[in-house]
């Protein structure tokens, strides 16, 4: 078994609607038992560390779906008892995703009050006509009043924005940023407007209904992003996330930088070391299943050495700090980076922000068998 920390990825499947752009497995029921689901995920994390043994945990993620709508004293057990498990490596990042709708955000007291001591919120907009676009539910005043509360209650504090979204323009983005920076937050997580397989806007788009703007002006958006944020304070660390020196998001760094990380409940992935050996771990993805079966993991499989370098790579050249590349430079290897969208020096390959904004096209033509 292996003795280095370890993450723990919990996923809470359920949202009040589904929002159009979503691809995430979340679910919107009516009514479900949360009791028997913190039972079901307080079993799951025994067996999980059963298999793993003496791992010392230091970070823990609630996502979802929204895990805003569990209670503060879900959340407590969960969190009590994944330390109880596992331990912890000196301090742990706790994050939990959050919704801006105001019957959660006065849960926050009682979730930090519970341990969470990151918030990452799902605000999306900073404009009532694109959270309408976008299939939010809660208003700006909401959203305003959710990132006032974070900052209130939580250490540490994020919040989501989507931008190149349709008919939207520069300068209506430039406002919207700069309005976003001015809250003081360490972090922003600012994603480009995707169509993503099996959701409404890619039907919608399929049909000629959603039109994203076109490729120069999201590269427009894109650059102004990186470096009005580096002007004030917000680094790029990632693809999509910004953040203060030292405010970086732990738990994700681990995921890019391909450490381990334990994944429960309905469709979690987790990536193991056991016995020498790296596994690609799934649960069942719909809830009703998962919460039948909850007690066994649906898939384990070893990764080769090549799918092991494969998803490093995948990973890591979204991160500025890149990976490292003690490997022959190829040829296709030297003409992105004679292309400007990779760099190479001292063994370390890091995307360019060129590479980073065309980086599936770098990563196909680059890394790809």
């Amino acid at each position: 078994m292996s003795n280095t920390p370890i993450a723990l990825y919990v996923h809470w499947p359920f949202c009040l609607s589904k929002c159009p752009y979503c691809d995430f497995n979340s679910h919107v029921r009516e009514s479900y038992d949360e009791s028997s689901w913190k039972n079901a995920l307080v079993t799951e994390l025994q067996r999980a560390s059963e298999l793993l043994g003496a791992r010392q945990l230091t970070t823990i993620f609630f996502g979802g779906g929204t895990p805003s709508l569990m209670q503060a004293s879900t959340v407590a057990e969960i969190i009590n008892h994944a330390i109880k498990l596992f331990g912890v490596k000196n301090t742990i990042e706790i994050t939990l995703e959050a919704n801006p709708n105001s019957v959660e955000v006065q849960k926050f007291q009682d979730l930090a009050a519970a341990g969470v001591n990151r918030i990452s919120i799902g605000v999306q907009s900073l404009r009532p006509e694109r959270l309408l676009e976008l299939g939010r539910k809660h208003s700006v005043v909401e959203a305003i009043k959710a990132i006032e509360t974070a900052v209130k209650f939580f250490k540490r504090a994020s919040f989501d924005l989507i931008y190149a979204t349709p008919g939207q323009t520069l300068d209506q983005w430039s406002n919207e940023l700069a309005q976003a920076i001015a809250f003081g937050t360490e972090h922003l997580s600012l994603y480009q407007l995707t169509i993503e397989p099996n959701t409404a806007f890619e039907r919608l788009h399929k049909r000629g209904e959603l039109v994203l703007p076109v490729d120069d002006l999201a590269a427009d958006m894109y650059e102004f992003t990186n470096n009005f944020c580096g002007a004030n304070g917000l680094q790029s660390y990632e693809v999509s996330n910004y953040a203060k020196k030292g405010a970086e998001c732990l738990h994700n760094l681990n995921y890019w930088r391909y450490g381990e990380y334990i994944g429960v409940g309905p469709g979690a992935h987790g990536r193991l070391l056991i016995n020498g050996k790296r596994l690609a771990t799934r649960q069942y993805r719909s809830p009703e299943r998962w919460l039948q079966e909850f007690d066994r993991i649906e898939e384990a499989l070893e990764l080769s050495e090549n799918e092991q370098e494969q998803e490093r790579v995948l990973m890591g050249l979204r991160t500025v700090e890149g990976i490292i590349w003690n490997k022959p430079i190829t040829t296709k290897i030297t003409a992105l980076i004679k292309g400007g969208f990779l760099t190479h020096s001292n063994h370390q390959l890091q995307a360019t922000p060129q590479g980073r904004l065309a980086l599936q096209a770098v990563l196909r033509y680059g890394f790809m068998d």
